[in-house]
C-alpha cells in the first residue's frame, strides 16, 4: 500500500488521498487479518463512511482470512462483515494489482448511477 504511494507509481495522479477520517472518505480499503476482535470497529467504520461508499478487500488474508484460515479468532474474509466491490489478489498484492483494482472501482463507480435528492427550502 506505501509502495503504491510511492512517486514512481504515483496514485496521487489518480485522485487517491488518504484521509485520516472514516467521516471524510468514500473507500475503506481493508488490508491484512480480520480477527474477531476487530471486526465490530471495522463495521462502525464502514457505519460512520457517508454514502456511497466502496470497499477494497486487499490481500489473501482480508479475502478469506490468509495464512490463518483455521484460526478461531479470524474472520474467513471481510466480505462477511461488509460489502465488498474490488478484491485485490495476492500475498501481498503488488503495487500494480492495487493500483488496477483501484482502477476497476473507479470504472465501476462511473457505470454506477448515483441519485441523490435536494430539497429546497
Amino acid at each position: 500500500m506505501m509502495a503504491a504511494s510511492m512517486p514512481r507509481y504515483d496514485q496521487d495522479r489518480q485522485g487517491i488521498i488518504f484521509r485520516a477520517s472514516p467521516r471524510q472518505a468514500d473507500v475503506m480499503l481493508v488490508a491484512g487479518t480480520v480477527t474477531n476482535k476487530m471486526a465490530p470497529a471495522l463495521r462502525q467504520l464502514y457505519d460512520q463512511m457517508p454514502d456511497p461508499k466502496w470497499v477494497i478487500s486487499m490481500g489473501s488474508c482480508a479475502n478469506g482470512g490468509g495464512y490463518y484460515h483455521h484460526s478461531y479468532s479470524v474472520v474467513r474474509g471481510v466480505d462477511r462483515l461488509v460489502p465488498v466491490d474490488i478484491y485485490v489478489p495476492g500475498c501481498p498484492p503488488t503495487p500494480e494489482a492495487l493500483l488496477y483494482g483501484i482502477l476497476q472501482l473507479k470504472r465501476k463507480i462511473e457505470r454506477t448511477k448515483v441519485t441523490r435528492m435536494w430539497y429546497r427550502r
